[in-house]
């Protein structure tokens, strides 16, 4: 029987990642497909949402997903994280925005040499320390550095909000062994990996190739998501924390107060544009196009779909 439906999307029919709005969490639902949208029914109703404007879908418990469901959100790009009651579980993604693999190449070739990767590690930090020149630190200096700023601003939000802190603790997999300032920390950002991770990945870039981390499949996650946690999510945990009782499900009211921080959508095309900055991409070089070549060892590229004679 042929499926109905509406036909799939043209790559260039589809929002560029910039202009998506950032993240919707659901628990308890079952999700399907109607058309372009992606359904979403629970006991009080059902909600329709157009995929190709979701950057990310949170996916909580008792959750579930159809195979038409998971087709849509693999042809419009978006990102998906399963997550546990309270943080962050495994993450997971549909095909990336872009298919050109031009910024993959991109980036692996400056993640794979050491004064490249500098280069574009030091820009990181640079971001964080506007009055001074980092150009000629050390990455152990960087680190060093980075370190005592992030301690300042966390002893900063403490007297702000009042809120006790004697340093960062989590357990990955124990939420609630946790105290509610590290608790609150844990929840944002989960949700700002979240939003950075369907950035990168509707880009067309890896997420295990870091310049400042390394060795995790979400290494270049972190390096992004690090520069705009001290004006974001921080903050936000803190005065979470300030004003949470003990009956307070903290991971909830915190997902829920990134979201209205991002709902603009303004976090969103800041990073895209900061990763362009890094990668020195050209913010108007459109990458919205299917060309696939040959590699050729002296001609670099050639045209596929060719039959080539062994002695042409």
């Amino acid at each position: 029987m042929k499926n109905i439906g509406a036909k799939k999307t043209e790559l260039t029919e589809l929002p560029r990642i910039g202009d998506r709005i950032s993240f919707i969490y659901f628990e308890h639902a079952k999700i399907n497909r109607q058309d372009s949208a992606i359904t979403f029914a629970d006991n009080k109703g059902t909600i329709k949402v157009p995929a190709a404007m979701i950057s990310v879908l949170m996916l909580g418990p008792g959750t579930e997903i159809t195979h038409r469901a998971m087709e849509l959100i693999g042809d419009t790009g978006t990102s998906i994280i399963w997550v546990g009651e309270h943080g962050v579980r495994q993450y997971a993604n549909g095909r990336a925005l872009s298919h050109s693999s031009r910024l993959l190449e991109k980036q692996a070739k400056l993640v794979s040499n050491t004064r490249t990767r500098l280069e574009v590690a030091r820009k990181m930090y640079q971001m964080r320390f506007d009055n001074e020149d980092v150009s000629h630190l050390t990455m152990q200096q960087l680190r060093g550095r980075e370190g005592a700023r992030v301690r300042q601003i966390y002893k900063k939000e403490s007297n702000r909000c009042d809120v006790p802190w004697s340093g960062r603790t989590y357990d990955a997999n124990n939420f609630e062994g946790g105290n509610t300032i590290n608790k609150a920390l844990s929840a944002a950002h989960t949700a700002l990996y979240g939003l950075v991770y369907s950035v990168i990945s509707g880009l067309g870039l890896s997420p295990g190739l870091g310049f400042v981390h390394t060795g995790h499949d979400l290494s270049l996650i972190y390096d992004i998501a690090d520069l705009y946690k001290a004006e974001l999510t921080i903050p936000i945990a803190f005065e979470i924390a300030a004003n949470a009782s003990a009956e307070d499900d903290i991971g909830r009211i915190t997902r829920l107060r990134v979201r209205d921080a991002l709902v603009d959508g303004k976090i969103i095309k800041q990073v895209v544009k900061d990763i362009q900055y890094l990668l020195d991409i050209d913010e108007n070089d459109q990458l919205e196009t299917e060309i696939i070549s040959l590699w050729d060892d002296k001609d670099q590229l050639v045209h596929h779909g060719v039959s080539y004679h062994e002695y042409d």
